[in-house]
């Protein structure tokens, strides 16, 4: 058995303990299409990308492979890549504006396609990071609600990089909270935070994370060059 089926298997084990209703999403960025196969083997079926371009081979060559593979967009999209992104993504989960969204729409509605999107919210208000600020989500939510051809069913994160968990324990929280206010002042059906990658997941998944983006604890270490 290759170390990406225990690696799979270890991680469903500890996801199934914590919280038996999350779902393991294998983060495939700078790995080739010969690992995506090698976890789809293993019976991993939900797959992260962060770029379009890159995915899209990938998605093209599981497509020819018959694969039954749900493949989401996780990294920032440039809304001159959005066009392709609803094309080829059944989840759209990096969406940061409103601009954006309307964009995500009007193409969704060219393709006479119903697309699923997460909402990406900077809880900790990191500069160098997208999302919408709270605030900023808050003037746009009803907006995005309204739109035909978008069907908003989560929230998503990228917590600050920390070496112990519990110092950003809150985040994972506060997405949580954000999620229930919504549907609850907005009538939505956020079910999904997508929240927790390979070094923070445990501590997103007790505070209710229903998908964790795990990349290297998968696959091990990313070789950028």
């Amino acid at each position: 058995m290759s170390s990406v089926c225990d690696n799979i298997k270890n991680l469903r084990k500890t996801i199934e303990s914590i919280n038996k209703n999350a779902k393991l999403m294998a983060v495939s960025k700078t790995f080739g299409y010969d690992k995506v196969k090698e976890a789809y083997s293993c019976g991993q079926r939900l797959f992260g990308e962060n770029r379009v371009q890159e995915a899209i081979e990938k998605i093209e060559l599981s497509k020819k492979d018959k694969l039954d593979i749900e493949w989401h967009l996780i990294g920032h999209l440039q809304k001159n890549k959005s066009k392709k992104a609803v094309f080829y993504f059944d989840c759209i989960e990096s969406v940061d504006s409103l601009e954006l969204a309307e964009r995500i729409d009007t193409y969704s509605k060219e393709y006479n396609k119903m697309m699923d999107v997460m909402l990406e919210v900077n809880i900790a208000k990191e500069e160098q990071k997208y999302g919408f600020l709270e605030e900023k989500l808050m003037d746009s939510i009803k907006n995005i609600l309204e739109l035909e051809n978008i069907n908003v069913v989560g929230l998503m994160s990228v917590a600050p990089i920390s070496e112990n968990p519990e110092d950003i324990r809150w985040v994972f929280k506060r997405l949580h909270e954000l999620a229930l206010y919504i549907n609850k002042s907005y009538n939505a059906n956020i079910k999904e935070l997508s929240m927790g990658m390979s070094a923070d997941y445990k501590a997103a998944l007790q505070e209710g994370s229903t998908i964790v983006r795990i990349g290297r604890g998968i696959f091990g270490e990313r070789d950028y060059s």
